[in-house]
């Protein structure tokens, strides 16, 4: 998993309604307008594991417990998000970054240690085993982390609609937001910045325009001419 790159790695992260879709999204239209050869991925992603967890978490895969039906456990989570990262990094991620292309992910493993060690049971700590499940996994050259309230992540979750999925509770995110505070911490071998996504979603897109293009110019990589 270790294979040499001549790409850039970013990953976008932060709690539910933080804007890592929107802005993964809009950080790769616009790094493709000028000329870099950028591409766009997720977590879950779209390969078979990635499409299970995906149904989990909109609670269409429900297992038998003493009490009825529930929603799979964070052990077992933590299991087919770790299974699902390795098989996407094999299949699409390293290829990409091996290419030289600007790879950006929304979300990667700091979402598996930010949102299963908060769900998981009161005395239980997590973040050894997580990390000892990702062993393998291709650290990111950046990780961007979009800071916001859970007060105005739960807003902009409410005004698109939509079921409440698996993790979105209100005590949930707030744990969430306080994890993702000091996410450099749980990363420590990782080169992490944070950002306010309170903004204007222009002036956010803008701030990391700037992290990113000034990332991928210390790697060597630039737009190619027109």
């Amino acid at each position: 998993m270790m294979s040499p790159r001549s790409g850039l790695f970013v990953v976008v992260e932060g709690i539910d309604g933080a804007g890592t879709t929107t802005h993964s999204k809009r950080l790769v239209k616009t790094l493709a307008r000028a000329g870099y050869d950028a591409r766009l991925t997720c977590e879950p992603s779209s390969g078979p594991i990635g499409s299970l967890i995906r149904q989990v978490l909109s609670h269409r895969v429900i297992v038998a417990g003493d009490s009825g039906p529930r929603g799979l456990g964070w052990s077992t989570m933590a299991l087919l998000f770790a299974a699902d990262r390795l098989d996407h990094l094999d299949s699409f991620v390293l290829p990409a970054l091996a290419d030289g292309a600007l790879v950006v992910s929304d979300r990667y493993d700091l979402s598996s240690l930010a949102y299963q060690s908060v769900t998981a049971p009161p005395g239980v700590e997590p973040m050894g085993w997580i990390r000892e499940l990702n062993v393998r996994a291709a650290r990111p050259d950046l990780t961007l982390v979009l800071d916001v309230s859970p007060e105005l992540a739960a807003e902009r979750r409410k005004s698109r609609g939509g079921a409440e999925e698996l993790f979105e509770k209100a005590d949930v995110q707030a744990r969430l937001a306080a994890v993702y505070a000091h996410a450099e911490t749980i990363v420590p071998s990782d080169r992490v910045v944070h950002l306010s996504s309170e903004g204007d979603a222009d002036s956010v897109a803008a701030a990391v325009l700037e992290v990113v293009t000034r990332a991928a110019t210390e790697r060597g990589i630039r737009p190619s001419p027109r």
